[in-house]
């Protein structure tokens, strides 16, 4: 009867072990193709920021080595001056050929010196010129503008009245900000100076044909400073 009793007994353990076997087996079991899903999409992310970091690396090492698309180097160029330029403007013309001064008054007062035609650069520039020229002289970040004797010197070229400046750019901004109340004009008018502006849809800017080699300075490699 004890015997009986014990094989009952293990045949219950038996049982609710099976069970509780199985119970686990299929639990474990569900939960397998979750775990399969999240490694591969935890592999699909992980390929998608890879291959982001080697796009931004080969981003980042164009903009090092300074490698820049064809559009760009145009861009570049023509910002710096050393492309011919055409498009929307104005044309300014300064002449002092007929003033004449009166007798005990310096006539020097009444000829166009370097200041006038900076005060002419300083207006179109403030009022969004991209591109100006004097007399056909490019004018560039290093361009200078002064007075050699009777003659005005622009890039290391003397010039004369009449001058002619050209200047790229909005038309009406460029003519408004010389024609102002108390401006260039009307100040230079004073003096007997003539200055006539007329706008216009294709204004020609050459290209500086000056020199363009750096003696003392040189660019700064990336890292050095």
């Amino acid at each position: 009867m004890k015997l009986r009793k014990g094989q009952i007994a293990l045949t219950l353990v038996c049982i609710i072990l099976g069970l509780m076997l199985a119970i686990q087996f299929r639990t474990t079991d569900g939960n397998l193709p979750l775990q399969s899903q999240r490694a591969e999409d935890l592999t699909r992310r992980l390929a998608q920021v890879d291959q982001e970091r080697t796009t931004l690396q080969n981003e980042v090492h164009k903009l090092r080595s300074g490698v820049t698309s064809s559009a760009d180097a145009e861009q570049i160029k023509a910002k710096a001056g050393f492309t011919r330029i055409t498009g929307a403007g104005i044309q300014v013309t300064m002449d002092d050929r007929g003033v004449k001064s009166g007798p005990g008054k310096n006539s020097e007062l009444y000829l166009i010196r370097d200041s006038d035609i900076l005060l002419v650069l300083n207006e179109l520039k403030a009022a969004g010129a991209e591109a100006i020229s004097i007399n056909g002289q490019r004018v560039i970040s290093t361009t200078e503008v002064r007075n050699a004797g009777p003659a005005i010197v622009v890039n290391n070229i003397a010039i004369s009245s009449p001058i002619e400046i050209k200047a790229t750019g909005d038309p009406a901004m460029l003519e408004n900000a010389l024609k102002i109340r108390g401006g260039v004009i009307e100040t230079r008018q004073i003096w007997g100076i003539q200055i006539a502006v007329t706008k216009q849809q294709n204004v020609e800017i050459p290209m500086y044909k000056g020199p363009q080699r750096f003696n003392y300075a040189k660019p700064v490699k990336e890292g050095t400073l």
